[in-house]
């Protein structure tokens, strides 16, 4: 007997009421999110780029379109086929990273900081999309190379959140939060950057030096507070 996939959004649903029963159990705080409008998801971002149409054609060749691989929680956002190789300081390099779609109107990569110090980088913590004064590399496809002057950062960790939820946590847009995650090596993220939009769903964004840092796994209990 065949049984189909479980989707994302069913799987964030069935790991939020787990946390939901641990928490009563425990008898802790975290049991009050169980009136959220929406379960809380963190997830863990590995290192990877957001390019332009024309940098893309540059990498891969006239008219080349992205091919999803695998979407992401966000609707409509994915994980693309292609991936490319970045140059960095001193002729070190990253192979194989991977490309995020669809194409946005400027050119990013994300790096961890130990991405960053193994490629010889001193990288910015910055917000997505904000990019000026921030170190510049070389990326090569399989029809060329595009030099990108600037956009090489270590992306704060963040919030995407509908409108609906912004009202529960009582936030606003482009505030701040705090993410504490329990487990052996607990910790509490004090600046958690917050993004409202309708289009969102509630998902936590941090790095993979970050989850690492915390012990972060599918049974971690996570708690978004103001």
């Amino acid at each position: 007997m065949s049984t189909a996939p479980i989707s994302d959004s069913s799987r964030a649903a069935v790991e939020q009421l787990v946390r939901e029963s641990v928490y009563r159990h425990l008898g802790i705080s975290g049991a009050k999110q169980g009136s959220a409008p929406n379960p809380l998801v963190v997830n863990s971002s590995a290192r990877h780029c957001h390019l332009t149409q024309d940098a893309v054609e540059a990498l891969f060749g006239k008219g080349h379109q992205l091919t999803p691989m695998k979407w992401l929680y966000q609707d409509g956002q994915y994980a693309a086929e292609e991936t490319v190789t970045l140059v960095g300081p001193r002729s070190r390099v990253i192979s194989n990273l991977r490309i995020l779609g669809p194409c946005r109107d400027f050119n990013q990569v994300e790096l961890s900081y130990t991405d960053a110090i193994s490629l010889g980088y001193k990288v910015p913590v910055r917000q997505s999309g904000n990019i000026a004064g921030s170190p510049g590399c070389m990326l090569m496809g399989p029809n060329g190379f595009f030099e990108m002057d600037e956009g090489v950062i270590r992306a704060a960790p963040h919030v995407h959140m509908a409108p609906e939820d912004a009202e529960f946590y009582g936030v606003e847009n482009k505030g701040f939060m705090k993410l504490r995650v329990g487990g052996d090596l607990g910790m509490t993220f004090d600046r958690i950057f917050v993004r409202v939009s309708p289009d969102f769903k509630l998902e936590i964004h941090i790095d993979t030096d970050e989850a690492n840092a915390c012990g972060l796994g599918p049974d971690s209990i996570v708690e978004l507070v103001k």
